[in-house]
């Protein structure tokens, strides 16, 4: 397949956005500098930070306005993963757009200086924009609200009460002033909206981003070595750690259809390019203990921007909610140009960062079925740190029991091996036997047996085994028929 010819959508070849009440326009523009970068270097805006390069500190947080169902939203960001051509069409607010030197300081400054939560300056720029992604949002946000908000903002000079102390205050004024920002990004949003493909080209580097699932698919099969981007929570650790140069880049986010989230015959359908904040409360519904790993997927910034579409194309072993999708029995929509097929996940991942995506191939959407009466289904991640880090195990369990026995049963694990895993030796060996401690007992022999994982720096090799076993007698406790009501609260699904 040849990569030249024309692109049958609209083209511009400028990235438009709005920087604090002002259209930016920019030609030239390298596809892989990041908003951070283009911040320091060229817009002088030396309030947001590097840190970690890596969307871990939370010091290069900038919030995001962006039109979503036909309202405006506002979402914190990592800067340092953000490509600069991701801002096309959208608002950008940072720490400089809260108050204007000789201006009084914004509600959210005030506080952070009001309850002495203002730290070295190197952090606290990143607090305040996290903070500013929820004014006027939340009034009075609970003590977990907060955290989930500041858990990506990992300093801690004052330590985190006079923080929270400082949001309560911020969270707790937000009015007017709101609804007038709001109310005026709307019609500035629209005036940067685009309707056609843009495309970018710069020293050999290029960048599209397609308005339909139509031109998507036809720059996929003519670009098939091309880094396919929705989130970028992956793919600019390629940019900011690996320095590499990326030819060619087909952003995902502009598709309407890849954005979608529906129930269709009782089937939950997420697009390729559903965020993790998006998929969370419509997930959580069907399977509350996805809720609670899903929260603790990076931080809130990561999780505004990645996609489940992009972990899956990744193929990462440690992605925490892929065995889930296992245990689920997810199906996932494949399309090639015109082309589309159905594939179960189980036969997606075929070895380390190799997936069954065939030349000029992409993920559409990912489907779970409709759960089954009776299904009884936990996720459990096991890692050094509640908030913020890789898992040395995540587990995924789900049967179907029939009278007192086991009907049917799905097991899966991530952190064990070059790709998440069904536990198949381990299915058999409780399929068709009464659902008891006894049978779970010789059922983890069975998965001692069957797992080779591996053992690094997050976790040896017999501690992953161990915990394998473990997270299969916490299921069995929490579902089994005589389970107590204290062990049902812990997060039942029927």
């Amino acid at each position: 397949m040849r990569e030249d010819g024309p692109v049958t959508a609209v083209r511009r070849d400028r990235v438009r956005f709005i920087l604090d009440g002002e259209v930016r326009e920019l030609s030239d523009v390298d596809p892989t500098l990041t908003v951070l970068g283009y911040l320091r270097q060229v817009e002088r805006r030396c309030g947001t930070k590097e840190g970690c390069g890596e969307g871990d500190c939370g010091a290069c947080t900038v919030v995001l306005g962006e039109l979503h169902r036909g309202r405006v939203r506002l979402r914190a960001v990592n800067g340092c993963l953000l490509l600069l051509p991701m801002l096309d069409g959208k608002a950008l607010f940072t720490v400089e757009s809260l108050s204007r030197p000789g201006e009084p300081l914004h509600p959210v400054q005030q506080a952070l200086v009001d309850r002495h939560a203002s730290q070295c300056g190197f952090c606290t720029p990143g607090f305040a924009m996290s903070l500013f992604a929820l004014y006027g949002i939340e009034r009075a946000p609970s003590r977990q609200r907060i955290d989930e908000a500041l858990a990506g903002n990992l300093c801690r000079c004052t330590g985190y009460r006079p923080i929270v102390d400082a949001a309560r205050q911020a969270l707790a004024t937000g009015g007017d002033a709101v609804d007038e920002l709001v109310s005026r990004l709307a019609s500035q949003l629209r005036s940067v909206a685009r309707t056609g493909t843009l495309e970018l080209e710069h020293d050999g580097r290029r960048f599209f981003a397609p308005r339909t699932l139509e031109a998507l698919a036809e720059l996929v099969l003519r670009f098939p070595s091309a880094h396919l981007l929705a989130g970028g929570t992956d793919l600019g650790l390629l940019v900011t750690k690996q320095h590499r140069s990326l030819d060619t880049v087909i952003a995902l986010a502009g598709v309407p259809e890849l954005g979608e989230l529906a129930e269709r015959d009782g089937a939950l359908e997420i697009g390729a390019a559903v965020t993790y904040s998006d998929l969370l409360a419509p997930l959580e519904a069907r399977h509350p203990s996805v809720g609670a790993l899903l929260r603790r997927i990076g931080s809130q910034q990561i999780r505004n921007l990645g996609t489940l579409g992009g972990n899956l194309a990744n193929a990462s072993p440690v992605g925490d909610a892929l065995p889930a999708l296992l245990a689920l029995d997810a199906r996932l929509l494949l399309r090639r140009g015109g082309d589309t097929r159905l594939l179960p996940v189980d036969q997606f991942f075929l070895g380390y960062r190799k997936t069954a995506l065939r030349l000029g191939e992409l993920i559409e959407s990912i489907r779970l079925p409709a759960p089954p009466a009776g299904l009884a289904f936990r996720t459990y991640k096991v890692s050094k740190r509640a908030d913020q880090d890789i898992s040395a195990v995540c587990g995924a369990f789900a049967f179907l029991l029939e009278g007192d026995r086991v009907r049917e049963v799905r097991i899966a694990f991530g952190g064990m091996a070059a790709v998440p895993i069904r536990a198949r030796a381990c299915e058999a060996a409780l399929a068709g036997r009464p659902w008891t401690e006894e049978t779970v007992e010789a059922a983890v022999r069975v998965l001692a047996e069957e797992l080779t994982p591996l053992g690094d720096l997050r976790a040896s090799a017999r501690y992953r085994r161990l915990v394998a076993g473990n997270l299969l007698r916490k299921f069995q406790l929490e579902t089994a028929p005589d389970a107590g009501p204290s062990l049902v609260a812990a997060g039942e699904e029927a």
